[in-house]
């Protein structure tokens, strides 16, 4: 089935406006939740839609950032609301009449504190697994029964509009030059590889994840289609409270955790341990085909990737008054890695290789990594106006060891290297943020960030001598290489209203951003030793945000233009050669420059009665883009050179549909359908032809509760086929199923599920260039089975006044305890 460009043009507008056509004649309400006492906005706090003629229960709501409450697609008729927090006195207002078409606005509502702590308070409910922002889609990844046992990587690929590759690169809208910042920064654990920390950090760690496509000048400019944000879980209930966590899975995959949170009035102390062994089994193959001697050479790799991590948090914030919190925050990551690689090579018509070889190689790496948080939030009387800063320092260190060793059926003699790498990178982090609102539709925005990368890498290779057998230093591959890359920013943000329909935020963003690297020859022989390399833009990011509200539901459509950036990562610019494949060698540059992006977007949200809907049309253009370009292919050898370039400019336009639906009480399911069209630009000198593809991604994730205790969930999952700048990747596919089963009056949880079920989940394409045909597969994991054990424990209340508090079925739709 083929679509030509009128089909594609209908149907994005029938996507589109399909939640316009679907407004249904209701009414709504809407309340803003504050402390009678200090006015300060309550979020999170559980409202019920009662009937007013018999007190029966309707629907449930929950209080959202400032206190926001509101209750959509509401059949004429009159209402009893009743809320209630914990630490207050349950509040109901009697008699509110809501009309078709009209939205019902009970004001701001002021809850009273009951000056008392609460001894235990169970709020059964299933917390929303998707909840839709304009700005942001934040995914409670707790509801994610299929990344139970695993990884964050795990969990980012169960996440609608987000794809892992088989290296566990993630993708946003087709792209990997996404930021992923973890508790809203970039985590100096990463060092130069957030892939590593994501494959280490387990699942049960994570709270939720934050996808914004299009953010405001508040957030950094770099991530090239946005930002992920990825939110870890921390407790802050009264009293002890904690959770422990196990599981295991095949392959030798196993995990282990707790997490403790003690808390008073004053101070909350928390802490967790994880440990993760791991073991991912995969294979893949290459088929090399060469241009100017006809020649082939084809290998087949079964590799496994195993690794042990041991990952701690502890904390103390500090509650100095009602307005003043202070908070100090450490992590702690041990991991080590062995991967082994086998491949089986073959040659044919090759001018000097025949038969087949047999390579065994191997990588053995420890990795130590630390940080420091220093956090600071002042609330001022003024509702709403708030200052926060932050101080982090952090250091990741990795020293390995990569080897290898090549036999050959034919006469060729033996091949061999042994590399020895050390990184050793730190970060430095300060910023500060302040808000000042001066009405309800209006607020300003304003702060400083600096941030400071360092980072040392060295590497010592030795080849295996031809003629007599034994390791000599390779000069040409062992090197060091200095970088330091800082960022100065400042930005300013104006939130606004033009009418009563019409609302914009304006934002400015500035950064200052330098890169200074030094390449080390260690060859005794070369006398300029020393390579340097600066970059120093100075660039200007501005952000709009025009909104415009459809009828008196609330709904909204919003356009928005961001210009954003991508810069090299240190892998990236470093010009040693890597050579874990040694016929496939990989190079940075220390040369590359930033991505240049600038983004649009046009969104339309809408919720009614049991459905959420959001639909969005993006357009990106990326000059600059950086990809790896194989520049040379060796005739004699065969073995290929890449290395990072500005390849190419780059259109990338597109259409995002997401659905929540919850059909029942005890079933819902989530769609998201992504439609993505790649336009490459020509280069002649690259030899980059233009190239343009329609690409799209889809993914289906189904819940479904048998009993109040017994659940299940299915995931299914679509990728097609993709243009690249030199090539074309394959379509891919895949399902999860998973089981949970609550016992133990619902304190604990047993979980199993299978993910890739059918073991489809492999990367397929081809590579062209004028020299070189290359077709490849590869599958970073194979199907695994994974059985997972979860308790919580702990009391509220230190006073043990023995009072319960039970809320059922009234924070959106019922069901999970948490």
């Amino acid at each position: 089935m083929s679509f030509n460009a009128k089909s594609f043009k209908f149907l994005l507008l029938f996507v589109f406006f399909l939640p316009v056509v679907v407004l249904a004649q209701t009414g709504q309400i809407k309340a803003i939740l504050i402390d009678s006492k200090t006015s300060k906005p309550i979020s999170s706090a559980s409202a019920a839609l009662l009937d007013a003629s018999n007190n029966s229960y309707i629907k449930g709501a929950q209080s959202v950032d400032q206190g926001f409450l509101l209750f959509s697609d509401i059949k004429p008729g009159k209402y009893n609301v009743r809320i209630s927090y914990v630490g207050y006195e349950t509040h109901t207002i009697a008699g509110v009449d809501v009309a078709a078409s009209k939205s019902n606005d009970l004001g701001r509502i002021g809850l009273n504190s009951t000056g008392e702590l609460l001894d235990e308070v169970v709020v059964e409910g299933r917390v929303p697994a998707m909840q839709i922002g304009i700005d942001r889609k934040t995914f409670n990844v707790g509801e994610s029964l299929v990344s139970a046992g695993g990884t964050a990587t795990d969990v980012l690929a169960n996440v609608p509009t987000l794809q892992v590759d088989q290296d566990g690169s993630v993708s946003l809208r087709g792209s990997s030059s996404v930021k992923i910042l973890i508790d809203g920064r970039e985590s100096a654990l990463a060092g130069n590889d957030v892939t590593s920390l994501l494959q280490s950090l387990p699942a049960n760690s994570i709270e939720k994840v934050e996808v914004i496509t299009n953010p405001s000048s508040k957030y950094d400019a770099e991530g090239q289609t946005g930002i992920i944000n990825i939110v870890l879980k921390k407790n802050i209930r009264t009293g002890l409270n904690g959770s422990v966590n196990t599981s295991a899975g095949s392959y030798d995959n196993y995990m282990a955790g707790i997490t403790l949170n003690y808390r008073d009035r004053k101070f909350n102390y928390f802490g967790s341990y994880n440990f993760n062994k791991r073991n991912m089994v995969g294979s893949g193959a290459v088929d090399n085909g060469f241009k100017d001697n006809n020649s082939q050479i084809s290998n087949n790799s079964e590799s496994s990737r195993k690794g042990n991590s041991h990952t701690m948090k502890a904390g103390v914030d500090y509650y100095l008054s009602d307005r003043n919190s202070l908070s100090f925050s450490g992590n702690l990551s041990v991991r080590d890695n062995n991967r082994v690689e086998n491949l089986w090579y073959r040659y044919i018509n090759h001018p000097k290789l025949s038969g087949e070889s047999t390579r065994t190689s191997s990588q053995l790496e420890d990795d130590l990594g630390y940080e420091f948080n220093v956090d600071f939030k002042h609330q001022f009387k003024r509702s709403g106006e708030e200052l926060t800063a932050n101080a982090s320092y952090g250091r990741d260190k990795e020293d390995g060891t990569n080897d290898f060793i090549q036999e050959f059926t034919s006469k060729a003699p033996s091949s061999g290297r042994k590399n020895i790498t050390s990184e050793d990178g730190k970060n430095i982090n300060l910023q500060a943020d302040y808000v000042l609102p001066f009405s309800e539709d209006s607020k300003f925005e304003a702060g400083y960030r600096s941030q400071i990368r360092k980072s040392f890498d060295t590497q010592d290779s030795d080849t295996l001598s031809v003629a007599n057998q034994v390791y000599l230093p390779d000069y040409g591959i062992s090197n060091d290489f200095d970088f330091t890359s800082t960022v100065h920013a400042l930005y300013a943000n104006y939130q606004g209203k033009l009418s009563d329909k019409i609302g914009y935020q304006v934002g400015l963003r500035a950064e200052q951003f330098s890169l200074n690297s030094t390449y080390l020859s260690k060859d005794p022989d070369v006398t300029e030793k020393e390579t340097k390399a600066k970059q120093d833009f100075f660039r200007l990011y501005p952000t709009l945000f025009l909104t415009y509200k459809v009828g008196d539901d609330g709904d909204k459509i919003q356009f928005s233009y961001s210009r954003r950036v991508q810069r090299a990562r240190g892998w990236q610019v470093n010009p040693f050669l890597n050579v874990s494949d040694d016929m496939n060698r990989r190079q940075g540059n220390p040369n590359l420059k930033p991505e240049d992006v600038h983004g649009f977007e046009l969104s339309f949200a809408k919720t009614f009665g049991k459905v959420n809907l959001i639909s969005s049309a993006y357009f990106n253009h990326t000059s600059e883009v950086m990809q790896p370009f194989v520049y040379f292919v060796d005739t004699i050898s065969s073995v290929t050179y890449s290395r990072w370039e500005n390849l190419t400019s780059r259109n990338l336009s597109g259409f995002e549909f997401i659905s929540k639906v919850n059909a029942t009480k005890d079933f819902d399911f989530t769609f998201n359908l992504n439609l993505i069209n790649i336009n490459y630009k020509a280069n002649e000198a690259y030899n980059v032809k233009a190239s343009n593809g329609f690409a799209y991604n889809s993914n289906l994730t189904a819940n479904y509760r048998f009993t109040p205790t017994f659940s299940g969930q299915i995931r299914g999952e679509y990728n097609s086929s993709r243009v690249m700048a030199q090539g074309k990747m394959n379509a891919m596919k895949g399902v999860d199923i998973a089981l949970k089963k609550d016992v133990f009056n619902k304190k604990a949880s047993i979980m199993f599920n299978v993910r890739d079920v059918f073991n489809s989940r492999k990367m397929q394409g081809f590579t062209e260039t004028p020299q070189l045909n290359s077709n490849f597969e590869h599958r970073w994991m194979k199907r695994m089975f994974t059985l997972s054990l979860s308790y919580r424990f702990g009391s509220q209340d230190l006073n043990k006044l023995k009072k319960k508090e039970t809320n059922t079925n009234e924070i959106n739709g019922g069901g999970e305890e948490y």
